[in-house]
C-alpha cells in the first residue's frame, strides 16, 4: 500500500502497491502493520457497502462521536464518486476545512478518513457502489453529522444534489456545531 498525506493532517490517499504479472495483479487493500508504521492503529471491526442507483446522490457528512469515534478506509467498487472529508476536530489548525478526491474502480484509489472527520460523497454516475472498512461498530447513540451544503465549509459539489436524505438536510451547520473532542 502507498500512503500520500492529504492537506488535512491524519488523512491519506491510499493507492495499491500492485504485484503484476501476465495474469493481472495482486495487492493488499488493508494491512494493520502498514498503518501502524504510520502511527495509526486501524483495526477493522466492520465492513460496510453502500449502493446508489442515481447520479447526483449525496450522503454525508457522517461520523461517530467519542467514545466510539471511527476511522474509515473508503473505496469505490462501481460507478464513480467524489469523496469529501471535513476536519471537525476541536483545536485542529484545519478545523472546518475539506478535501475532495474522485474515487473510481479504475483509479483504485482509497481515502483513509481518521477519527474526528466528517465523511460524505456524491455519486457521479448511476449505479455507484462503495466499500468502507471501519474501525468501530456502528452506534446509533453516537452517530452525528454536519450539513453537506454548509456555506462556511464551501464544498463545490460537482453535480446538483438530486437525492439527499431528510436526515442529512437537517444536520447542523458548522456555526452551530460542537467540535469533536478526541
Amino acid at each position: 500500500m502507498n500512503f500520500e498525506p492529504l492537506p488535512l493532517p491524519g488523512a491519506y490517499l491510499v493507492t495499491l502497491a500492485r504485484k503484476e504479472d501476465d495474469r493481472g495483479f495482486f495487492a493488499r487493500l488493508h494491512c494493520e502493520r502498514e498503518f501502524a508504521d504510520l502511527g495509526i492503529q486501524f483495526q477493522v471491526k466492520q465492513a460496510n457497502n453502500s449502493y446508489n442507483p442515481e447520479r447526483g446522490t449525496l450522503r454525508g457528512f457522517h461520523f461517530q462521536r467519542p467514545p466510539v469515534p471511527e476511522d474509515k478506509l473508503v473505496r469505490c467498487i462501481g460507478g464513480a464518486l467524489v469523496d469529501v472529508i471535513v476536519d471537525l476536530r476541536a483545536g485542529s489548525p484545519t478545523y472546518g476545512q475539506h478535501c475532495m478526491i474522485e474515487l473510481t474502480p479504475q483509479n483504485r484509489k482509497m481515502i483513509f478518513v481518521p477519527k474526528g472527520f466528517g465523511h460524505g460523497y456524491q455519486s457521479l454516475t448511476p449505479d455507484t457502489e462503495i466499500l468502507y472498512l471501519v474501525s468501530e461498530f456502528y452506534s446509533k447513540q453516537y452517530e452525528d453529522g454536519l450539513r453537506f451544503d454548509d456555506p462556511q465549509v464551501g464544498v463545490p459539489w460537482p453535480l446538483e444534489p438530486t437525492n439527499v436524505s431528510d436526515r442529512d438536510r437537517a444536520m447542523p451547520l458548522l456555526a452551530d456545531f460542537q467540535p469533536i473532542q478526541l
